[in-house]
């Protein structure tokens, strides 16, 4: 069901939706997750979801794409300073855990090697143009832009709620992120520099 076609009640239901299902699948995954719970918490029935999103797997489609365009808009690439931008994105997996996770589960559960959607729905062709012309500038190494940004990204996510050696907080004192940010900044400067 198009969005444009909601009445204002129908849009909060199916906000209401979203916000439940994104915990319950960051938390238990795809198939871990209960439509159950997630009805009972958004106060709906299973009718209305499936109105909504057609199947569980719609539903968590929804939620997975979603997360994707959030990351690509709250937190824009710029090539001339991956840097920052690698630190920008850890900023974000402190705010929305949630959404590191998701992708997490989506790798686990549905795309275990290669990219992590289709190419139809990746939003990194902007990020891989960008790099490209960062590095005609002779702003960035030579390489392929895929890689480096995997790199980056890579980078950005090593204290990240999936990190294998340590996930990090937003509680944690100010001091500890000043600390990993800093290294992040400096260890993304080093990895992306041109060869000289």
């Amino acid at each position: 069901m198009s969005d444009r076609h909601l009445t204002a009640r129908g849009a909060a239901t199916r906000q209401r939706i979203v916000d439940v299902a994104t915990r319950e699948f960051a938390e238990h995954g795809i198939a871990g997750a209960r439509i159950e719970r997630v009805v009972v918490a958004a106060n709906t029935n299973k009718a209305q979801l499936y109105a909504y999103f057609g199947s569980k797997e719609g539903l968590f489609d929804a939620i997975f794409h979603g997360s994707l365009e959030r990351i690509v808009n709250v937190v824009p690439i710029d090539a001339t300073d991956l840097a920052d931008w690698a630190v920008r994105l850890y900023d974000e997996y402190l705010r929305r855990p949630d959404l590191i996770r998701l992708a997490t589960w989506a790798r686990l559960e549905r795309r275990p090697t290669g990219h992590l959607v289709e190419h139809v729905d990746r939003l990194d062709d902007g990020k891989l143009r960008a790099i490209a012309e960062a590095q005609a500038a002779g702003l960035v190494r030579a390489g392929d832009p895929f890689d480096l940004m995997a790199v980056v990204i890579a980078m950005s996510m090593a204290w990240s709620p999936v990190s294998n050696v340590y996930a990090a907080t937003a509680d944690e004192p100010a001091e500890a992120h000043d600390r990993r940010r800093a290294l992040l900044r400096e260890c993304v400067r080093a990895a992306v520099a041109p060869a000289g």
